[in-house]
This record gives C-alpha cells, structure tokens and sequence, in this order.
C-alpha cells in the first residue's frame, strides 16, 4: 500500500494539476515543478514512503512514520490549495490529474496505516499468550 501511495505521489509531480486561464488566452497547464515548494513537499514525501516501508523491522517506528506521511500528504494538499487560490489568478483545479492523485495517495498511506495498526494489535495479543 505505501509503494501506491509513493507511485501515486511521484505521477502527481508529473501531471497537471490547475490550468491557468490568461486574459484572451488558451489556458496552460500548471505543473507541479512551478511551484517548487510543492515539487520539494512531494518528493520528500515520495522518498519517505519509500524509506517506510524497508522499516518493517520496527513496526512502531513505522508506523510513526506512516502518520508523518500521512500529515505531509494533507500538507501537499492544501498547498497545492494555496497555489490554486491565492498563488494563481484564475486557475482552476485538475480534478482528474492532481487532485484526484494526491487523494489516492492519502487513501493508501491510510489503509497501510490500518493493516500495520491491526499487526501490531495481532503482535500484541501473541505476547500474551506466551
């Protein structure tokens, strides 16, 4: 689940995710490497989620790390927000492209969360039986 979120996470730096409407115009594509604050936000992100998951030897440590993932996506979330709104002048959001990504990736990194807290539950309850 963490390596989807990662893919997710590294297709997103490479599709658009507004388009900007100039004034008599045709509207061009924003990518994600014009604003480089969120090109940095997504590739630490991206390295991140792939670090997590080779730390399966340590299944707490993993998980805080997943949670900081997880924080880090709503991050990239809202300021690819904050790019949109107040960054652009009339630009409107991708919904199929970014928007739509960057969701996935949240929805994975969640649900990798979900099965590392249900192994550790299951680890736990083997401790007490021994």
């Amino acid at each position: 689940m963490l390596l989807i979120a990662a893919i997710f996470i590294g297709v997103f730096c490479f599709t658009p995710f507004a388009t900007v409407a100039a004034e008599g115009a045709e509207p061009t594509a924003m990518f994600v490497k014009d604003a480089p604050v969120l090109l940095i936000l997504n590739i630490v992100v991206a390295a991140l989620l792939l670090i997590t998951i080779f730390m399966y030897h340590n299944l707490r440590q993993q998980m805080k790390m997943t949670i900081l993932a997880i924080v880090l996506i709503c991050a990239s979330m809202v300021t690819s927000g904050f790019v949109i709104g107040v960054g652009m002048e009339n630009a409107t959001p991708v919904l199929l492209g970014g928007v739509v990504l960057l969701v996935l990736a949240l929805l994975f990194a969640l649900l990798a969360y979900r099965g590392m807290k249900r192994d550790h539950k299951l680890l736990r309850s083997m401790d007490r039986l021994r």
